[in-house]
């Protein structure tokens, strides 16, 4: 009876499948850097034959092109890869990196204005069998989404899902609960020069799928 009592209280328990409220493109047309702040705790959800997965975003990285020099619009280069960039907010800019792993980004701004937010890291709520199988990890392991090549693995993303309007229902942010929000320098742009000391990724405080740890005390994002 005991067994059975466990097993009703898991059934209750299970998450509850993921709004299919997309975020309005209002949302996307603001100042990067506010985008980036606000992204934080949103949900991203992908729809597919596959099934549904979805994830609290729990870390972002904001790039402000064409001055920025840690961006791929550095300078107003446009080319096939970088055009999504120049269009309306709201849309995927998706990128492979050494040929291996892709990275989902988020158009803001305006168009021509080639600002975008890279999803870095999220805590996977929804789905995690899906997102289990595809990586080769335990439903509960920690790296399923803790980076940014690892969560569009996890999420079945890729070069298919490049120009793809987040207004949709079929990828998409929607909303979601939001811890504390603190901010560190971006990762792995220390060819950039002094923007690399730009405080422009945010992160939720204390949540284990953050990629990487700030060292010493994170600043507040406000």
């Amino acid at each position: 009876r005991a067994r059975a009592h466990r097993g009703q209280w898991l059934r209750r328990a299970a998450p509850p499948e993921p709004s299919r409220r997309a975020l309005p493109r209002a949302f996307y047309a603001r100042p990067v850097l506010t985008v980036a702040r606000d992204l934080i705790g949103k949900v991203l959800v992908h729809r597919s034959g596959e099934g549904t997965v979805a994830g609290r975003v729990v870390e972002a990285e904001a790039y402000r092109g064409p001055l920025d020099r840690a961006a791929h619009s550095y300078g107003g280069r446009r080319t096939a890869r970088t055009e999504a960039m120049f269009g309306p907010p709201g849309y995927a800019y998706i990128f492979l990196v050494y040929g291996l792993h892709y990275q989902f980004n988020v158009v803001v701004a305006d168009v021509e204005l080639p600002h975008a937010v890279l999803i870095r890291g999220i805590e996977p709520t929804y789905g995690l069998e899906s997102m289990a199988a595809r990586r080769r990890l335990g439903v509960h392991d920690r790296r399923l989404c803790n980076g940014p090549g690892k969560l569009c693995q996890a999420f079945g993303l890729g070069r298919e899902h490049y120009g793809h309007d987040l207004c949709s229902r079929q990828l998409y942010l929607t909303d979601g609960p939001r811890g504390k929000v603190g901010r560190s320098q971006r990762i792995g742009v220390d060819y950039a020069g002094p923007w690399a000391a730009r405080a422009w990724r945010y992160f939720e405080l204390g949540n284990p799928h953050v990629s990487v740890v700030p060292r010493g005390a994170a600043r507040p994002a406000w």
